[in-house]
């Protein structure tokens, strides 16, 4: 989309709700040439504006997901960045980061920018490159991590490929926080989960299949804690799934230390017993795991312990997942499902007020990754995105703009529909005619 596709709106008798203005009240909202200019009761609407009516709807700021597997460059046949963006786009994201596990890895200037231009000629939403730590995510090497950072990487991270080497990433930390990004981690220690394919428990034992113990994920948790405090770099966890790293994680906060985590909508909706007789859209790395860390999960982002909530969206083709469990890939999709979850499981049973889900889908991931997004106030892009609350809905995996299927949620029913997603003032996403536009 180009600067010509922009349109100057007034979005009108929306819920507007934004937690980083503290308002959550019916209110229009005013763009013009890509910025918020107004929030205010009943604004006019001039000669070269359209008004959108949003009544009965929320209007939020645009929810940005840090953690995102768009494929591209080299899986194109899983998602592609025109794919990724237009799922995200209709799931209300308006800005993504991208994990760096492409093929070639994004571990040179030369991939960022690709990933850069690609985006842009997508023009969907906002895509924030992350960096590798290390080259070809083999642990081996640091990434040249201040080239990636002065390209556009806004992060680094192996995600998928855990750094079993403590040096190397205390050394990555030392030289992220030179540079001011953060480091994202997959946290797993490989040699107590190898060959692991689900939770070790139960439901392993009677599907006779290998279990991965949460150890694996808690001995990493505090082995990062410890070295974000030996270096003052700023530690974000990635898909953090087990009781107990969020009991370390909640340490590190209460000693001042610059430890973040964020949280899955399938870890804190979905238990193990998901997988049933081995299916393959319910297998996941980190593995689904216990009531008991569900809760814990649950309690973590009711409290203000868990950061952000991020999708770990990950697409497989249908042939990779019609594997037997062992054999196919851990991945699941989750753009276009994530904010109905969050309605669905915290919302609307009260665990969370709505202004806390879009502090956790959207100010707060951009705020700490300084993505400049996740706000209404004057002056700021126009990302913004419309939903309904109440709109129920089932599950159609085949709708999906995505390429890929693979999400355990198919079929089921969930809570809130995306409306309008807006970025810069264009519209990249419309359900459907309901949204009425009037002439002023």
């Amino acid at each position: 989309m180009s600067e010509r596709d922009r349109q100057n709106l007034v979005i009108g008798g929306g819920r507007v709700v934004d937690p980083s203005l503290s308002i959550d009240d019916v209110l229009d909202v005013r763009i013009r040439d890509g910025h918020i200019v107004e929030i205010g009761e009943r604004l006019p609407v001039g000669s070269d504006e359209r008004r959108v009516d949003a009544s009965g709807l929320v209007v939020a700021p645009g929810l940005v997901d840090v953690h995102v597997h768009f494929r591209e460059p080299g899986q194109e046949h899983k998602e592609t960045i025109a794919t990724g963006s237009r799922s995200a786009a209709a799931g209300g994201f308006t800005s993504v980061c991208v994990m760096p596990n492409t093929s070639p890895t994004n571990d040179s200037v030369a991939v960022t920018q690709l990933i850069l231009a690609r985006a842009c000629q997508v023009g969907l939403v906002n895509v924030f490159p992350v960096g590798a730590i290390t080259m070809g995510l083999a642990g081996e090497e640091l990434s040249p991590i201040g080239s990636l950072a002065r390209a556009g990487a806004i992060a680094i991270s192996d995600d998928g490929h855990p750094v079993m080497n403590g040096q190397l990433m205390r050394r990555a930390m030392e030289w992220a926080a030179e540079v001011g990004i953060p480091v994202i981690d997959h946290c797993e220690d490989r040699n107590l989960a190898a060959g692991g394919v689900m939770n070790e428990g139960c439901c392993a034992a009677r599907l006779g299949l290998k279990g991965m113990h949460r150890v694996a994920e808690e001995v990493q948790v505090a082995r990062d804690c410890l070295l974000a405090e030996a270096t003052g770099a700023h530690v974000h966890i990635a898909h953090l799934s087990s009781a107990r790293s969020l009991d370390f994680v909640r340490d590190a906060k209460s000693r001042g230390l610059r430890v973040t985590c964020e949280v899955t909508p399938h870890h804190f909706s979905l238990t193990e017993d998901a997988i049933g007789d081995f299916d393959t859209a319910a297998k996941m790395n980190p593995p689904l795991r216990t009531d008991r860390d569900v809760s814990a999960l649950v309690e973590g982002l009711a409290d203000g312990t868990v950061d952000c909530i991020a999708t770990d969206h990950a697409p497989h083709h249908a042939d990779e997942k019609a594997f037997e469990f062992d054999r196919a890939p851990f991945g699941i999709v989750g753009l276009e499902t994530s904010l109905a979850l969050g309605l669905t499981h915290l919302v609307a049973p009260g665990i969370v007020p709505l202004s806390r889900l879009i502090e956790l889908m959207s100010t707060a991931p951009s705020r700490l990754f300084g993505l400049g997004r996740g706000t209404l106030v004057a002056g700021a892009p126009a990302d913004l995105v419309c939903f309904d609350p109440e709109a129920e809905f089932v599950v159609n995996t085949s709708s999906f703009a995505s390429k890929g299927r693979n999400s355990p949620y198919h079929g089921r029913s969930l809570k809130g529909r995306v409306a309008l997603t807006v970025l810069g003032g264009t519209i990249s996403f419309q359900a459907s005619e309901t949204l009425a536009a009037s002439t002023p």
